[in-house]
């Protein structure tokens, strides 16, 4: 058996792709970072079983928009604004994120959350199919950010990487998607999700315009940066 197959946890069909007790002291590095409304946020995800980002990406992706100097960002999935609100953070003041999420619910529950966390006035919340959003808004972006249905992963990627800017981001969550991108034989939870995921990683990385990486963290998070 080797290193991959025997760190597969059988009742996911998948893996863990960075060891807990790195994450845990990772996690015990970033307290800085603590606020009620990210407590409240997180709490929510965990009652709910809410896909979110959790802190460790959420702290990588305000870095990364930092330091582009980002202040246009687009969201293609934004649940109820997690991580909008990390991106909140790093575009400043002056800066815009445009949120789409399909369930208005979670328009107003990210309304509430970035609103107690003085950052809801820069974020434009539209709700609607996230391709759909997209097609309507027009200009460039400084970074686009993909967590949607994984499905859509090869479409929305192709769809972004025309309206970012030269030295912007394209970035995407679960993009080592439990670990299943590394693993065979294994049932689908989600038919063609893994396929898709892996299609979208090799436009990525074989698309001459841009530079690319995979953080591990959580779930995998790629960062391509155009040229």
């Amino acid at each position: 058996m080797n290193d991959i197959q025997s760190a597969v946890i059988p009742e996911s069909n998948g893996f863990i792709p960075v060891n807990p007790a790195i994450e845990a002291y990772m996690r015990t590095l970033v307290t800085h970072s603590d606020h009620p409304v990210l407590a409240e946020m997180e709490e929510f995800a965990q009652l709910r079983n809410f896909p979110i980002v959790n802190r460790l990406a959420g702290i990588f992706l305000e870095t990364q928009a930092k330091m582009i100097n980002a202040k246009r960002v687009f969201e293609f999935g934004s649940g109820y604004g997690y991580s909008a609100y990390w991106f909140a953070r790093a575009v400043g003041a002056d800066g815009r994120v445009i949120c789409s999420d399909a369930d208005a619910s979670n328009r107003a529950r990210a309304e509430k959350y970035l609103s107690a966390a003085d950052v809801w006035q820069r974020v434009e919340f539209c709700v609607g199919l996230a391709q759909d959003v997209f097609a309507q808004t027009e200009g460039m972006f400084d970074i686009c950010y993909n967590d949607v249905d994984k499905g859509d992963y090869p479409e929305i990627w192709r769809m972004a990487k025309q309206r970012i800017r030269s030295g912007g981001l394209y970035i995407a969550d679960n993009v080592l998607w439990h670990g299943r991108v590394a693993l065979k034989g294994l049932q689908e939870t989600v038919s063609g999700s893994t396929e898709a995921i892996m299609e979208h990683n090799r436009l990525i990385f074989n698309d001459p315009d841009f530079d690319a990486f995979i953080n591990p963290t959580r779930d995998g998070v790629i960062v391509a940066r155009k040229k």
